[in-house]
């Protein structure tokens, strides 16, 4: 049978080793660190984060004391990807000029679920795309990104230079900035530390943020200065809820040979606001209550 369920409160800072000791299975999204100071002495056998990150979780150190973990990867593409297309559509009808004449060319760092979906979804929209993605070994340098793209849009993962050769931790630094053509737009709607703040407020370029350094205590400068800027929401969507739902109760069904649950529904969806114009209201209201970076967040209204 199905083990009963607990649920634990919405603060991370109240989800403790002495809440979780007892459980088999933990399920949490980005806000709990899962490491050692969590689960040293709990019974936990599997970590499941509804979510396409997990820089959030120690996975050497539950790999090394056999606990099972998992996340969610693409769950939420589509909506990050109607994230990135609201950006464009709103500095389309703002008539932000671009340095480019006719078609601005768009540069997509990262091509996994979520930046395959742009490329797609920028090219049906008429922008020239070009692809940055090393791993994959797709596209193009991130030297050409910088030199000849008019809109640069990050969708990578946050990682440094102890676990891969391909570091993402700052790639968007001041180096980087200081290659770009004069007035391209930065969007970051990955990770917080894949942009780093204080070089791109020195470069002068105009910018989106919906992932943010050191969150939920934002830069009030950074903060004052983005074009557009929301709560870490771009991937909140009824649709990337629920397929992180069914991707995490699959795995606690595999790992405790549990019967599958095949017909489930969220019964907790408020109406959200997709009306054009959304990601500017969500702007004014984060600029209007930065302090309240965490209850906005809770309390987004799923698109």
């Amino acid at each position: 049978a199905w083990p009963d369920v607990q649920i634990l409160p919405m603060e991370p800072q109240q989800i403790t080793a002495d809440t979780v000791r007892n459980a088999d299975v933990l399920v949490v999204r980005t806000r709990t660190r899962v490491d050692a100071s969590l689960l040293a002495d709990s019974n936990v056998r599997l970590v499941c984060s509804a979510t396409i990150g997990f820089d959030h979780i120690d996975t050497a150190w539950l790999e090394a004391h056999g606990i099972r973990w998992t996340a969610c990867p693409g769950c939420n593409a589509q909506a990050v990807c109607d994230y990135i297309e609201e950006v464009l559509n709103e500095f389309q009808i703002s008539n932000i000029k671009y340095q480019i004449s006719n078609p601005p060319t768009l540069g997509v760092v990262g091509v996994g679920h979520v930046g395959s979906l742009v490329a797609k979804m920028a090219e049906r929209k008429g922008y020239r795309v070009l692809l940055n993605d090393p791993p994959k070994g797709i596209g193009v340098s991130l030297d050409q990104i910088a030199e000849n793209c008019d809109i640069i849009t990050f969708h990578v993962p946050l990682t440094n230079s102890s676990i891969t050769n391909h570091p993402t931790y700052h790639m968007c630094d001041e180096a980087f900035l200081g290659r770009c053509k004069s007035g391209a737009l930065i969007i970051n709607a990955s990770r917080g530390g894949v942009v780093d703040e204080q070089a791109l407020l020195r470069s002068g370029h105009p910018y989106v943020i919906d992932t943010w350094e050191g969150e939920p205590n934002l830069n009030p400068e950074v903060l004052s200065r983005a074009r557009l800027a929301s709560m870490h929401i771009a991937g909140y969507s009824v649709e990337g809820k629920l397929r992180a739902t069914r991707m995490c109760l699959d795995a606690i069904a595999e790992t405790f040979g549990l019967p599958r649950i095949f017909n489930f529904q969220n019964t907790n969806v408020s109406a959200g606001d997709s009306a054009p114009g959304w990601l500017s209201r969500i702007t004014a209201q984060l600029k209007a209550h930065p302090d309240q970076f965490e209850s906005l967040r809770r309390n987004y209204p799923l698109r």
